[in-house]
């Protein structure tokens, strides 16, 4: 980790290659995509899970690994597919479905969204953010992975949650 400014900067491996940029959504509890996220809209609709309403649209999710069926891979394929999936994924575990629903969409509809493991020790100080915090991910195939947030609410928004403006 490095930081410069409202800038820091870590490194990742790439699990899979791909850019993306977005708010930082920080998960408290592990997610399945497979019934604990709407299909159509990206929602989380998991009635126990802490952040249950908010949209994975656009964000970078940061999440230790997914939780559930193996099914969860065709529905974010099909959220990526949509428009309606996370423009990155960060993991602290290697996630197998999560890769396979992200090369899925590759593949099948052309989206390429980057997956990277970060260090857990990498993935705290990111996930403790104070404020609102725009990450870009840059992962190149089969090596490292650049990961830059930056602290400036005035370039992005929230996370949005379905009736809260």
């Amino acid at each position: 980790m490095t930081s410069n400014g409202p800038e820091t900067s870590f490194t990742g491996t790439t699990l899979c290659a791909g850019a993306g940029s977005g708010t930082l959504l920080a998960l408290a509890e592990p997610l399945s995509f497979w019934g604990g996220t709407d299909r159509n809209t990206g929602m989380i609709i998991d009635t126990h899970h802490p952040q249950r309403g908010t949209l994975l649209g656009g964000t970078v999710l940061l999440m230790a690994a997914s939780r559930g069926s193996s099914s969860s891979s065709s529905v974010l394929a099909e959220q990526l597919r949509a428009g309606v999936g996370p423009a990155a994924i960060l993991l602290t575990a290697r996630d197998a479905i999560v890769c396979l629903g992200v090369l899925a969409a590759a593949e099948l509809y052309g989206r390429q969204t980057p997956v990277v493991l970060l260090t857990q020790a990498d993935a705290d100080t990111l996930g403790a953010s104070a404020g609102p915090a725009h990450v870009s991910v840059t992962a190149a195939p089969g090596g490292s992975a650049a990961v830059v947030r930056t602290l400036n609410p005035q370039d992005f928004l929230e996370p949005q949650t379905l009736g809260q403006p």
